[in-house]
């Protein structure tokens, strides 16, 4: 586990760099706000698609889904129950921090801990889940919430994240991985991308005034950090996962609420302060339980 830990010990690091700054207004708060939309208009789109583009998508996908989606529908589902005691609004921020994910910390702690191998796996598990992911979390929280969410929906279609998730599997089905110019361009803006979006993950941490029901915020963790990672373990080891992507499954199982369920919430009327307060209690924690996830992983599967 201590190797575990000091493995990803700089991408939390880089995390707890860009909290400080921006509380320091260095250089101040709408840099960080236009870094924010760069990261996930521009420079992520840019390496999903560089990297599913190339990859080789003939191994078996199927299992690795299997094992992926094993935990985010017992996390979602686990959710969904626990959100039944509460209102609509903090029911939804519930249901959301139970089972959405940082995706992006997810390609930064896979590379950290197992290079470039484990960084093209998590694109490719990055591909299976956000657009499933996504549909599935603004489909309940339209149920949840009621009222008109075109618009959301209308998002989803223009999410850039899965756009360039579509275009990267054009283009490798079509044997066009390669395309001058194009491809470098994308993997220049790709390499800029893991960097810069820990540093805004940390500058969107917000530590003051959390609020919210802190009985909503423990459950939410019961099925983030514990339902979701022990449903992908128990799913790798009956489907006899090969053991670096099993791994990489219980990265994404274990690991904090993306900061764009915070946005989600805003725009579906849901508690969006209760979802700051999840995102924020769950990166601090999950400095602790993604190693200790990691590590049982190893030891229940046998990896490395």
């Amino acid at each position: 586990m201590i190797t575990i830990f000091l493995a990803i010990a700089p991408v939390f690091a880089l995390i707890l760099m860009g909290y400080g700054l921006r509380r320091g207004g260095i250089p101040s708060t709408e840099f960080w706000n236009l870094n924010d939309r760069l990261v996930y208009w521009v420079l992520m789109p840019a390496l999903f698609f560089a990297k599913i583009s190339a990859a080789d998508l003939s191994g078996d996908l199927g299992q690795y889904g299997l094992v992926l989606y094993a935990g985010f529908f017992a996390a979602i589902a686990c959710g969904w129950w626990f959100g039944r005691r509460f209102d609509a609004p903090v029911a939804s921020s519930l249901l959301q921090g139970s089972a959405r994910f940082n995706t992006f910390v997810a390609l930064a702690i896979a590379e950290a801990l197992f290079g470039t191998p484990g960084l093209q796996i998590a694109v490719l598990g990055s591909a299976l889940l956000v657009p499933v992911v996504n549909v599935t979390v603004v489909t309940l929280m339209t149920r949840q919430l009621g009222g008109g969410n075109g618009a959301v929906l209308m998002g989803l279609v223009k999410n850039p994240l899965i756009l360039s998730i579509g275009a990267g599997v054009v283009f490798n089905l079509l044997g066009l991985n390669e395309v001058p110019v194009l491809h470098e361009i994308a993997r220049i803006l790709g390499q800029a991308a893991l960097p810069i979006m820990l540093l805004c993950v940390g500058a969107n941490l917000k530590l003051r005034g959390i609020g919210g029901s802190r009985r909503a915020i423990g459950l939410s963790m019961l099925g983030k950090f514990i339902i979701n990672p022990v449903a992908v373990i128990l799913a790798a080891l009956v489907l006899g996962a090969d053991p670096l992507t099993a791994q990489v499954a219980i990265i994404f199982a274990a690991l904090p609420t993306g900061v764009a369920s915070y946005t989600l919430a805003r725009q579906m009327g849901g508690d969006a302060p209760l979802m700051a307060a999840i995102i924020t209690v769950q990166t601090l924690a999950s400095f602790l339980t993604l190693p200790l996830s990691l590590a049982l992983g190893q030891y229940v599967l046998g990896a490395g």
